[in-house]
């Protein structure tokens, strides 16, 4: 007997009755069906929901109504046969189950609801297993994929869903991770920027980003746990807002996150009188890196630059010379009738020596140098090398005869405080400890370079306020789940044998098959598959 396929558009829009409404941004596809209620004594009508429009217009019938059209057609079998689907599983299942050991899925469904937490789940797997591609890639993506919505989302629903992400539920998103991470760890904070071309966005401003161009950008601030490695709260800000000018809004906002106990570590860019007098005044445990062209800076260098070199001072743990001094922090506060206050609070000065550093730094120097006077002398000198020059050489010589000669007293005097760096803490008494602290801080640099570049953050492209905000939340979310990957790594030194990028392909090669009525199934597992999964405690 010859098969038929039977058809399952039987509803066709436009049919008597056909009918359709939009519910979350989903258009459903339902029956209306009128009926005489006897009691009420008037027409009454019930809607009979049928499946739902795709982003191509097709008809996708639910699979209730797939169930009737198998029973009423006789042909139970046939049906079976036709509804099958192959999708690849393996990595999508790898982050279902991040997803749960981190609580990242319960924090987003708590903050956004269920459905609408899928859907941001679903758009930041996208952005960790494709890397670079375009989010208008995503409905490939969600054709060939396990993931968790389930849906084949249009460029233009998804350009809806960054909008639809509100600042409120943001921030109680923000409020849920840190009370999971961040009581007992230290706080790494940093900026990056975010290169953007859109006249649109308000916050967009010209600056000069860590990679040395001048390009309208917006920056971003980010807070990690230093033990847990995960971020846990972010806040966008303009693109001409310096590092140090933001500890005091960072303050306001940690504050409303209810957070106690904190404890910052804050690389040198951080570093000024105004926001250490806002860490005592919040009264948050700091170590903070001094910064070189203070008094206290250079002052402390001169009094400890030959001692600190004594044996004695020498760390094998950290390779490197350190000493400490316990001194006073000249504490300024208004009080209540604004009056500008002064008090006294105790500080832990740590001063370290190393060598192979300040070698490097000399190293360096000593080619600037080098190419300063090369540029002068063949009259294409930029700015920073003429400046270099004025405070280096002396011209020798008049009109073409004109020479520079070095002065090696200047010369001999910037290059003493090579090697050198110092750490303040209001709280941290161990040399050895702090810059153990602080050496940890790299993670955050670490994890910037994966923003930028694994999610495709090097420039951002979107047009509106509105979808510029959310697909940061998206691709912060993701971060979540790059950065617990990057740990276990790590900690199982994974980086021998594989990227993070080959490590999610071995993974993503893995199928999964599915029949209606039957059980699904997973296509061969490799040894090196059952590895991976098993560094991560997953089990299929």
């Amino acid at each position: 007997m010859k098969k038929t396929r039977y058809n399952y558009s039987v509803v066709k829009l436009g049919d008597k009755g056909v009918k359709t409404q939009i519910i979350n941004g989903t258009e459903y596809v339902f029956i209306d069906k009128p009926y005489w209620d006897k009691a009420k004594k008037q027409n009454r009508h019930v809607r009979d929901y049928v499946g739902k429009i795709g982003e191509d217009g097709e008809f996708i019938p639910s699979k209730k109504y797939l169930a009737r059209l198998k029973k009423e057609s006789g042909d139970e079998q046939e049906l079976k046969e036709l509804i099958a689907s192959k999708k690849f599983f393996g990595a999508t299942h790898l982050l279902d189950n991040i997803g749960n050991i981190t609580g990242v899925e319960r924090d987003l469904k708590e903050s956004f609801g269920k459905e609408f937490g899928k859907k941001i789940m679903s758009l930041a797997y996208f952005l960790i297993l494709e890397g670079e591609s375009s989010m208008y890639r995503f409905k490939k993506f969600a054709k060939t994929h396990h993931h968790p919505c389930g849906e084949v989302l249009s460029s233009q629903r998804i350009s809806d869903i960054f909008a639809d992400i509100s600042e409120n539920e943001k921030m109680l998103f923000f409020k849920k991770r840190t009370k999971r991470c961040l009581e007992n760890e230290y706080l790494a904070y940093d900026i990056t920027s975010i290169s953007s071309y859109s006249e649109i966005m308000d916050q967009v401003k010209y600056g000069r980003n860590k990679d040395l161009e001048n390009l309208p950008q917006i920056n971003l601030a980010m807070i990690f746990g230093e033990e847990s490695m995960l971020p846990t709260y972010y806040r966008k800000m303009p693109g001409n807002i310096n590092d140090v000018s933001t500890i005091k809004k960072l303050l306001i906002d940690i504050d409303f996150l209810g957070l106690k106990k904190i404890k910052f570590v804050l690389d040198r860019g951080f570093y000024s009188a105004d926001n250490i007098n806002s860490l005592y005044r919040n009264r948050y445990h700091f170590i903070v890196a001094g910064r070189a062209n203070t008094t206290l800076y250079r002052e402390t260098i001169e009094q400890y630059r030959e001692d600190i070199k004594n044996f004695t001072n020498y760390s094998i743990e950290n390779d490197i010379y350190c000493i400490s001094k316990k001194d006073i922090w000249k504490y300024e506060y208004l009080n209540k009738k604004s009056e500008k206050m002064f008090s006294n609070k105790k500080i832990y000065i740590h001063v370290y020596y190393d060598g192979i550093r300040a070698e490097g730094e000399k190293r360096d120097f000593i080619k600037k140098l080098k190419s300063a006077e090369d540029a002068y002398n063949s009259g294409y000198c930029s700015d920073s090398q003429k400046e270099l020059c004025s405070k280096y050489f002396v011209v020798s010589g008049r009109s073409s005869a004109v020479s520079l000669v070095v002065d090696q007293t200047a010369v001999n005097e910037h290059m003493k405080k090579f090697g050198y760096f110092m750490l303040l803490s209001n709280h941290i008494t161990d040399p050895h400890m702090a810059i153990s602290i602080y050496r940890r801080k790299d993670v955050v640099e670490k994890t910037f370079f994966n923003i930028k570049n694994r999610l495709d953050m090097k420039r951002s492209k979107v047009s509106t306020e509105e979808s510029l905000e959310g697909k940061l939340f998206v691709q912060f979310v993701a971060l979540i789940y790059i950065s617990y990957i990057h740990q276990i790594m790590l900690k199982h030194n994974l980086y021998k044998n594989y990227s993070m990028a080959s490590l999610l392909d071995e993974l993503d090669i893995i199928e999964s098959f599915e029949y209606q009525g039957k059980k699904r199934h997973t296509s061969e597992i490799t040894t090196k598959q059952e590895d991976i999964f098993r560094y991560f405690d997953v089990t299929i």
